[in-house]
């Protein structure tokens, strides 16, 4: 196992713990669960620099990585929930948001299609992590309750447009694909043994999921997995 993916591994380790400090609410508890969320924050900056630096990108760190992000956050902001720190269907809109887009993107790689992140799921993630971390300190600091109420209004609006957009964008890639893959099927093509003897042999073809999924995941970034 290469360093990046122990980096995504120590990320997900990190979700429990967090969660159990937080909800223990022992003293110091908010500062102790800010410290594990900046590391566990640190730890996905790292392994997308490293796997990139050394080329290190593998299958098992492309997979793993967007789960720990969005499990990390979803940890975060339901333990909160748990602490009375934010409304519950702020929170759902969040969560329920980034299960609609992973599967949105699960599927468009099943089709050959690459959604590649935008420069709003990017922000989205940029505010949950400031979000995050004002609501932890709001707790012991009063003074940053406000500016925490604000960031998880921008979270939530960042959710929604962002999420809309990944689904216009879904629906217009896969019309275009349809259209393009049509065409030829929609030319004149000959008929009976001739048309057969001129499109032979036909040649076995790899199955569309596996290959759409291999060239969605390999031809993008390792940041890409924001959304």
């Amino acid at each position: 196992m290469n360093l990046p993916n122990a980096l995504t591994l120590l990320r997900i380790f990190l979700v429990p713990v967090l969660v159990v400090v937080l909800l223990t609410r022992a003293g110091g508890g908010p500062f102790l669960g800010a410290g594990i969320f900046g590391l566990a924050v640190l730890t996905d900056y790292l392994d997308g620099y490293f796997a990139r630096r050394h080329n290190q990108v593998t299958r098992l760190g492309i997979l793993l990585d967007p789960i720990a992000d969005k499990l990390l956050t979803a940890a975060a902001f339901l333990s909160l929930v748990e602490m009375d720190a934010v409304p519950a269907w702020m929170v759902m809109i969040i969560v329920g948001r980034e299960f609609a887009v992973t599967g949105l993107r699960n599927i468009a790689a099943g089709r050959g299609l690459l959604i590649p992140a935008s420069g709003l799921g990017k922000s989205k993630m940029v505010a949950q992590v400031v979000c995050i971390f004002l609501l932890l300190l709001g707790r012991s600091y009063q003074v940053l309750q406000g500016p925490a109420l604000v960031t998880l209004w921008l979270v939530v609006v960042l959710a929604l447009v962002s999420g809309f957009d990944y689904f216009r964008r879904f629906w217009t890639r896969s019309l275009g694909a349809r259209s393009l893959g049509a065409a030829p099927s929609e030319a004149a093509a000959p008929s009976g043994f001739e048309g057969r003897k001129r499109n032979t042999p036909l040649l076995p073809q790899e199955p569309a999921v596996a290959g759409g999924f291999a060239v969605a995941r390999f031809t993008s970034p390792t940041d890409e997995s924001v959304d």
